[in-house]
């Protein structure tokens, strides 16, 4: 329904955009990985999946077209919502997810929050060859301050994780890498909690 949004980017954080097109302002879910790519600029262009169900019209961007399609492909796997698929997206790369279904590998799978093992497999099951027909494998092989933490620790909590799990994760993250990057922090932090 809508393909992509092209706009001004009005306010962002790790876990949404808003978008303002000619006078309307579209909300838009992201993922980590759409987050750290997101232009310096303000003009913007966001390929976008629109989700509808009885209770609400949601709207997931990506920066890259193959990242929407991995998102679609993994919507399509029974147990994986929007919300689990954008986890994965924010855990690992959309090369290593390519690359791990592609590879059978259940541990890396099963490393995401949310994800067991039946689920883990089902992923590989139903999408092994449709990754093997559309990717080509030989391609898939700051100064840290408090406003780093304090987003870090919203996009945690966006993603379903408990504050004060989340907090004792980041603290943690920050001493040992006091130069990591939102991104970083909270990539480490989804590996750990």
């Amino acid at each position: 329904m809508i393909a992509h949004l092209q706009g001004k980017l009005v306010e962002k954080t790790p876990t949404e955009v808003i978008i303002d097109c000619n006078g309307v302002g579209y909300h838009v879910n992201i993922s980590l990985h759409t987050y750290s790519l997101l232009p310096a600029s303000d003009a913007i262009k966001l390929f976008t999946y629109l989700q509808i169900k009885e209770d609400s019209h949601t709207l997931f961007g990506f920066v890259e077209k193959s990242e929407r399609e991995i998102f679609k492909m993994l919507l399509s796997v029974s147990g994986i919502g929007a919300s689990i698929a954008r986890t994965m997206l924010s855990s690992l790369e959309p090369k290593q997810i390519i690359h791990a279904i592609a590879s059978a590998d259940v541990v890396t799978i099963q490393s995401i929050k949310g994800i067991g093992s039946k689920t883990a497999q089902r992923v590989i099951l139903d999408l092994k060859d449709k990754v093997l027909k559309l990717y080509d494998l030989d391609e898939v092989s700051m100064s840290q301050s408090n406003t780093n933490k304090d987003e870090a620790l919203s996009a945690l909590e966006v993603l379903g994780f408990i504050r004060k799990s989340a907090e004792r994760v980041v603290e943690k993250i920050v001493k040992e890498n006091p130069d990591a990057t939102v991104e970083n922090i909270i990539k480490l932090a989804l590996k750990n909690l």
